[in-house]
């Protein structure tokens, strides 16, 4: 397993809702282990094993939760 972290930036958040709703939809990944989201920042934070998922399947997820990514790095 080789392990990688990747941060995400969205716009800012709104409410607490939405730290589950991105919680819980990128932690049920294939390949997630850690999620954090920055509430005020607009920033996630994601673990995650680079040999089972891509950092761009992690964006395109956030964003089909309703929050566009505007930055993916390493």
């Amino acid at each position: 397993m080789s392990t990688k972290t990747v941060k995400i930036s969205t716009e800012p958040f709104t409410c607490p809702s939405c730290i589950k709703k991105i919680e819980g939809g990128v932690g049920r990944l294939d390949g997630v282990q850690d999620v954090n989201v920055m509430f005020n920042s607009g920033k996630v934070k994601v673990s995650y094993d680079q040999d089972r998922i891509a950092p761009e399947t992690i964006a395109k997820t956030i964003g089909d939760l309703g929050y566009p990514v505007t930055r993916v790095s390493a």
